[in-house]
């Protein structure tokens, strides 16, 4: 009952019975020789449940294998496979044990005429240990027990049941009752008596049903075809009429007479009344898939479904509970077919019976369903305790995720276009159709429409004469002799209307509600696929194959990768990596690799043989513009061809089987008895036909092998002038291709053309998992390396040479194709030769020397002749310049396609502290120190040798630079030092930051910092800033300079002060730049860092409006410094109870004085030598980021201090322009807003 896989193909055996519709009929039910038998298996999981909760044995009431506190018509009994035909299929045994538990889950059910006897069909699963896949379809009908000995046997276990629960009632306080019973108040005798009479039975007074059960057990998943024969079985039984024949000739009929359809065909075949139509996919379409996803969508509603299919496809645990069986099969089935071209690999029970309950703590990824008793409480449902589960109430439409759970990409997208094809058919993506009361109207409305249309098949009742019911029929001649031998007159009868006269208009031959239910099947699971086909169009290029034959590889499967993973997550679009990253670790997306492998040396894998047909075809439809790597989303294109391909099929009948027939049966036996299902004959049911039928013949005729040729010819026929045309359309649309020049284009029109063509050319890399540029390098590496030894490769001086003030500079970066492949080659995380090739794109466009780069490798002529043909693209001189010149352009932008995607990797980097020495010691007798951030991650603080300025460190992969902080300890005598800047190098793509400072190290000097955060800027070079001016680029912003900083102790003089409106205005700028920022696309924001603390930044605007009308100068020679004036107000706001004489007011300022004395306590006792600059920094930072920037302002303003350190012209003493400022500061209020580590780092509020 559990396993892996989807169902292959019924085999491919020489024996009839492999092509067989139906494998097996099976009738379940009760055993009128043993009687009333407790369910053994559900009376032990019983006695287990009642100890695991730590209850006694006796709760259990497991004495004699009865639970007396269930009425007997709501206990388990025991059900028996009472015949199945044939005995037994050769290579799909029959299981008899499993069949029988999943028939009656719940084993035999009891009702009396007071109870609803309806039908109920469902269905289920076998996984056989290969795991192939059985189907069971189960139609369960009630019928009268005849056995007197049941009957009393019953009566006796009520009368033991009413004791026990009256002498409960008297003998205690309470009473366990039946879950559908009320509960019975203390020593209420008349509420036992209206308990009596509504859950009892008496023999004298009751008619007693037994529930029984008929299957039909078929290799594929012909759900519709099998239920509607099962329940013209069931109505046959019923009908006051005998059936046209015995049902032994149509179970017959169906097991031995019935093939099974041929892919891409249909199929018609009889059941009693009428006939039953199905169809098959072709093979390059989805595989089978009967059960209606339009239910799973009622169900569940489109948001639900695609949570939890993304659940499966995670390989998560998924427990799905309703109180309907047909729920649970049409859920689980509804989404493992949705995962195409991928398949569920774990335990697969979609009716897990009661027994087997304790299956749910299996610590292992599972798919189960579990059925709900009628008025249990969900609450009291005990639930394995696991992260990773997903509890899906299907009956109340409610779903449990598991924790950290990754969207799905373009989840919103996807959900839009199913609820959009949802909506062509009349249903709410919403869900829930089948609780409303206007879908129940709606439903019946429908009902009343196909009734009376003559389209469906469908006319008023009439009689119908059985001669004429028959005419033309093969078995007319034996039916004439037998009614004359027999003296049976066959004369009009009252016959349902099932059975329709020749219309016309008929155009289908099934009912219009079944075709738009497979139509909308298909379409659905069309734009599942076409996610698919999209996420993984290019997987094939990161399939690793290093085994040379399929015995080694299975050998060493276990030691070995089989899928480039770093390279492939590279090359993704940043919003789907959360969930491919999980994705590709599953064991169902290794299985379809291993699938992919092993296709190289044995047959493909149908799933994989038409996901791969739907790439080639994808490629080829995308001739002149390939598919680029993107996130924008891309919907299907293929619904209406896939709804016209299941009409096509339903318009004319491909194959009619074989009428049933009357069989060589015993007289007498088989008689019909309504209501009761006969007991059929046996030895007419255990064989088929012995001559073999002709429809086996015909499925191994040469005809049918000819007719796939055909169609396989015409296939690649229409493929070629497809290709042929669109290859002529590129070519004149190359012809027509006007290059743009670079005075008319902006960086952001650059880098938005431009990046299309590198992507494209990322794309081109592949070639069957090789590599074409891969190889070109490996060959020109070859090449250089051996003439190194010779003369020096070529080696291109860096534009990082960089001098300081003080002559210290960082050495010269050797740039060089070599070098830089070298680069690659030490990637580990990167196994294949296309992802080698990607990531050297990639790390070439990061340094802008891609063009260079492929000029270099190209000039090597000998080697271009020999790996390119003539009439290559690249050996043509004047296009490959073309080519160079457009790669040229994309060094006006900075791509971070190699430091964003290669996350993991080791870097080194080099550092630069540049000291101003004209200022400064020569030698500094501390130990300083160095912590590098990014956004990323840090380095952690890393000391410095001594009198040693440079250095070089490895650490992962930090990403964009941000922050550096710098300090020392402050030991011996010569420890103050003035740093003008720090820099730092990544050694791998060059890129070089600048962290300004111009501040001095040291106490008792400057604002006695032993520690300082700097922000930093990426350098351009000098040839970058050529390109920028040819392109019009605009400078970029630069990060703060040393002229902020010292605007109180400046070194060089005093800079000019900004007067009030340039203040006000710089204000304005700095948070309507952060406003800016958050109205972006996530993808296109700066640095929040930059616009807080940088140059122009919220932090120096707010700097400049307290430094203006600041008594800064000194006292007893010290400096002043904006947080002495904090610390002043704080102690202000502490030392004094009455903080305003209006008592309202002071109830809307204690709050914020608190919040503002605490956070300024925060900041300083924090454990770190921070100067009063970088303390005042912090808060604001915090301030912002906790939005109480608002609130503080006023405090200060009003602050006694203020009078003494500040001047009466100074801003912060005009009212209008305080409210001002706090307005302004009140528009950033709603933004989300994430400090950098680095800036708060030690700071606890």
């Amino acid at each position: 009952m559990s396993g892996s896989g989807a169902a292959p193909g019924p085999g491919s055996g020489s024996s009839p019975a492999a092509c067989r519709f139906a494998h097996y009929f099976v009738l379940c039910g009760i055993d009128a020789d043993s009687g009333l038998e407790p369910d053994e298996l559900a009376v032990l999981y019983q006695w287990l449940e009642a100890d695991r909760h730590g209850k006694s044995q006796d709760a259990a009431n497991t004495t004699s294998g009865e639970n007396f506190d269930q009425s007997p018509l709501r206990r388990t009994f025991k059900s028996k496979v009472l015949a199945h035909y044939p005995q037994n299929i050769e290579w799909n045994p029959f299981d008899q044990d499993a069949v029988n538990m999943l028939c009656m889950p719940k084993g035999l059910s009891f009702r009396t005429q007071a109870d609803n006897k309806d039908p109920q069909f469902h269905s289920f699963i076998i996984t056989r240990e290969d795991g192939s896949r059985t189907y069971g379809f189960v139609l369960t009908f009630y019928e009268e027990v005849t056995s007197k000995q049941i009957c009393t046997a019953m009566q006796t276990l009520y009368q033991m049941h009413n004791a026990e629960q009256y002498s409960s009632v008297y003998a205690s306080s309470s009473c366990s009752m039946d879950s559908l019973a009320s509960s019975i108040d203390e020593g209420d005798a008349t509420s036992l008596l209206k308990l009596q009479r509504y859950n009892s039975y008496d023999i004298n007074r009751d008619t007693l049903y037994v529930s029984k059960s008929i299957c039909l057990i078929t290799p594929l998943p012909f759900m519709q075809a099998c239920r509607k024969f099962l329940l013209q079985l069931h109505k046959a039984v019923t009908s006051q009429q005998p059936p046209p024949l015995p049902l032994e000739s149509y179970i017959h009929n169906i097991l031995y007479e019935v093939p099974l359809p041929p892919p891409g065909r249909s199929l018609k075949f009889y059941g009693v009344y009428e006939p039953v139509i199905c169809q098959r996919p072709g093979p390059n379409e989805l595989p089978l898939s009967d059960y209606p996803l339009r239910e799973a969508c009622e169900l569940l509603g489109l948001e639900n479904l695609v949570q939890v299919f993304t659940c499966v496809l995670l390989e998560m645990q998924i427990l799905l509970y309703s109180q309907d069986y047909q729920r649970l099969m049409t859920v689980a089935e509804g989404i493992t077919t949705l995962l195409f071209p991928f398949q569920w690999q774990h335990v697969y029970v979609p009716i897990l019976p009661a027994s087997l309950l304790h299956f749910l703590d299996a610590p292992v990824p599972y798919l189960m369903g579990l059925q709900s008793k009628e008025g249990t409480d969900r609450s009291k449902l005990e639930l394995p305790q696991e992260a990773n589960l997903c509890f899906v109430d299907i009956d109340n439409h409610f779903i449990e995720l598991p924790e950290e759970f990754p969207q799905f990409p373009n989840k919103v997208d996807f959900i839009q276009e199913l609820s959009e094809v949802l909506l062509q058919f009349g249903i709410p993506p919403e869900g829930s159709l089948h609780c409303s009361e206007s879908a129940t109207k709606l439903k019946n409305m429908v009902l009343k429409d196909l009734a009376n249309d003559k389209k469906n098949g469908n006319v008023p009742t009439n009689n119908v004469s059985v001669y004429e019911l028959l005419k033309g029929s093969e078995t007319i001649a034996r039916l004439q002799a037998l009614a004359k031998r027999t003296g049976v007159t066959v004369g009009k009868i009252d016959f349902p209307a099932s059975l329709s006269e020749k219309e016309k208009d008929l155009k289908l031959q099934c009912e219009e509600a079944d075709l738009r239910d497979s139509q909308l099947n298909v379409q659905l699971r069309e734009v599942f696929a076409n996610r698919f086909t999209q996420m993984f169009a290019d997987y094939e290029a990161f399939v690793i194959q290093t085994a040379q034959d399929m015995e080694s590889w299975l050998t060493s499967r276990e030691q070995m990768q089989n899928f480039d993973k770093a390279s492939f997550l590279s090359d993704q679009p940043e919003p789907y990596l959360p969930f491919l990253s999980r994705f590709i670790e599953t064991q169902m997306f290794a299985t379809f690799i291993d699938n992919k492998i092993m296709s190289q040396w044995e047959e493909k894998d149908p799933l994989l043989r038409v996901f791969d047909s739907r790439i080639e075809k994808m490629r080829l439809y995308n001739v002149r513009a390939p598919t680029l790597r993107t996130s924008i989303y891309q919907k299907c294109s293929s619904l209406k061809e896939a709804a016209q391909s299941i009409e096509q099929r339903l318009m004319k009948m491909d194959h009619t089987a074989i009428h049933p027939h009357l069989l060589d049966m015993k007289i007498g036996q088989g008689k019909y008895e309504q209501g009761f299902f006969p007991k059929l004959q046996s030895d007419v049911l255990a064989t088929g036909p012995a001559n073999n039928n002709r429809w086996v013949s015909r499925s191994t005729t040469a005809q049918r092998r000819k007719e796939r040729l055909r169609q396989n010819a015409e296939h690649i026929g229409l493929d070629s002038d497809l290709r042929e045309k669109y290859m002529q359309e590129a070519r004149s649309l190359g012809k027509n291709l006007r290059q743009p020049k670079l005075s008319d284009l902006s960086p952001a029109v650059i880098a938005q053309t431009n990046w299309k063509f590198v992507e494209g050319l990322l794309k081109e890399c592949r070639m069957k998992g090789k590599s074409a540029l891969w190889s070109h390098l490996i060959q020109f590496q070859d090449r250089e390396e051996k003439q190194e030894h010779l003369t020096d490769s070529p080696v291109a001086l860096g534009p990082e040479r960089r001098k300081s003030d003080s002559g210290v500079m960082l050495p010269t970066l050797r740039v060089s194709l070599i070098q830089d492949m070298r680069h690659v080659q030490n990637m580990t995380e990167i196994k294949t030769d296309v992802g080698r090739a990607r990531a050297w794109i990639r790390l070439s466009l990061e340094k802008k020397l891609l063009s260079q780069h492929l000029k270099q490798l190209l000039s090597n002529q000998p080697l271009t002749k020999k790996l390119y043909k003539r009439y290559a693209f690249l050996r043509c001189e004047e296009e490959r310049e073309q080519f160079l010149y457009h790669l040229l352009s994309l060094n006006a932008v900075d791509y971070f396609c190699f430091t964003s995607v290669f996350t993991t990797i080791m870097i080194p980097y080099r550092s630069v502290i540049i000291p101003i020495k004209k200022l400064s010691n020569a030698i500094i007798t501390s130990n300083p120190w160095i912590c590098v951030s990014g956004e990323l991650g840090d380095t952690g603080v890393m000391q410095i040798p001594k009198n040693l300025l440079e250095m070089t460190f490895e650490c992962q992969n930090l990403g964009k630079l941000t922050t550096v902080q710098i300090g020392h300890d402050n030991s011996g005598l010569l420890a103050k030092w003035l740093v003008d800047c720090v820099m730092v190098r990544n050694e791998i793509t060059g890129h070089t930051y600048r962290f300004p400072c111009g501040r001095w190290l040291g106490k008792g000097v400057d604002d006695g910092s032993l520690e300082r955060i700097l922000i930093g800027e990426l350098m351009t070079s000098a040839s970058d800033e050529d390109l920028g001016k040819q392109c019009r680029t605009p400078p970029q912003q630069k990060s703060p300079t040393t002229t902020r900083r010292l605007s109180i102790t400046s070194l060089t003089g005093k800079p000019a002060k900004p007067n009030a409106g340039q203040i006000q205005e710089g204000i304005g700028e700095a948070v309507n730049n952060i406003v800016k920022h958050f109205h972006k696309p996530e993808k296109e924001r700066g640095s929040l860092t930059v616009l807080l603390c940088g140059e122009n930044g919220l932090v120096a605007a707010l700097e400049q409006v307290f430094h203006h009308g600041f008594k800064s100068a000194r006292i007893f020679h010290k400096n002043v410094f904006i947080w002495d004036f904090v610390e002043k107000a704080v102690a202000y706001f502490e030392s004094t109870d009455q903080i305003l004489d209006n008592e309202d007011d002071m109830l809307i300022q204690k709050p914020s004085c608190k919040t503002f004395c605490h956070y300024v306590n925060a900041v300083n006792t924090a454990p770190r030598n921070i100067g009063k600059d970088g303390k005042f920094q912090i808060l604001v930072c915090l301030g912002t980021r906790d939005h109480l920037l608002p609130q503080w302002i006023p405090l200060l303003a009003e602050c006694p201090a203020i009078t003494r350190m500040y001047e009466e012209n100074a801003l912060l003493r005009d009212h209008m322009t305080v409210n001002s400022l706090i307005r302004i500061l009140q528009t950033i209020q709603d933004f989300t807003i994430v400090l950098e580590g680095s800036l708060i780092k030690g700071v606890d509020v």
